[in-house]
């Protein structure tokens, strides 16, 4: 099945609190797979960032990456203030996306 283009800025994380990665992608589902199954090589695999905590789509990969460089540039505790905005409890939220 083929899936139509969505581009989409998330945040993975290791665990509550801990090491979190922000990407950006035009298929959120494929991504984060890629992330869980360690075949995205780099930083999530290193730090076990395999949990989906947060994510935002948007309409073109344009504003996605600019809202990715927005996220990226800005603090860790901005980071974690996003993460506990729209997900308090860190669900994994990969389950969701893939329903």
């Amino acid at each position: 099945m083929q899936r139509s283009i969505q581009p989409a800025v998330y945040i993975l994380a290791s665990s509550r609190n801990g090491t979190i990665y922000v990407g950006v992608t035009s298929d959120l589902v494929q991504r984060v797979w890629q992330h869980r199954e360690g075949v995205a090589d780099g930083f999530t695999e290193r730090y076990g960032c395999k949990v989906l905590v947060w994510y935002e789509l948007h309409s073109t990969m344009e504003h996605a990456i600019a809202r990715e460089k927005q996220i990226k540039g800005g603090s860790r505790k901005r980071k974690l203030a996003l993460i506990e905005l729209n997900n308090p409890q860190w669900r994994d939220l990969y389950p969701e996306i893939c329903a």
